[in-house]
């Protein structure tokens, strides 16, 4: 499985940006697809997730009403729309996929067995 993550960039504070995650090497729809971020000298924390129908979403609490996770099956990508993004909104951002099919939607890195590149997010003030 292959995940690339594209969309990243610089933005002022207020700003948006959408970000964009590839899948290839299987099957796209079926499965939990989220959303990560790791910011400079930090651990890699959660930001979203969705689950394999895009009918169910989870938020980590920094991000909710800001970031909107959605997915198109058919063209095998998930995508991250930002809006009202802080400063502390900077980081490099992970997508990432489970090998389950229809698994529960999940915070912890650990459980999830695929990851992207990476993009880099960076917002000024």
């Amino acid at each position: 499985v292959q995940l690339q993550a594209s969309g990243g960039g610089l933005v002022q504070a207020g700003g948006s940006l959408r970000l964009s995650c590839a899948a290839s090497g299987r099957t796209f729809g079926g499965y939990t697809m989220g959303w990560f971020r790791q910011r400079a000298g930090k651990e890699r924390e959660f930001v979203a997730a969705i689950n394999w129908s895009g009918g169910s979403t989870l938020y980590a609490d920094s991000v909710k009403g800001r970031f909107t996770i959605s997915r198109r099956n058919a063209k095998n990508t998930v995508y991250l729309q930002m809006n009202s993004l802080k400063p502390e909104d900077t980081a490099l951002y992970y997508c990432a996929t489970k090998s389950t099919l229809f698994s529960e939607l999940s915070r912890s890195t650990s459980s999830y067995d695929y990851w992207g590149q990476g993009t880099q997010v960076t917002v000024s003030s």
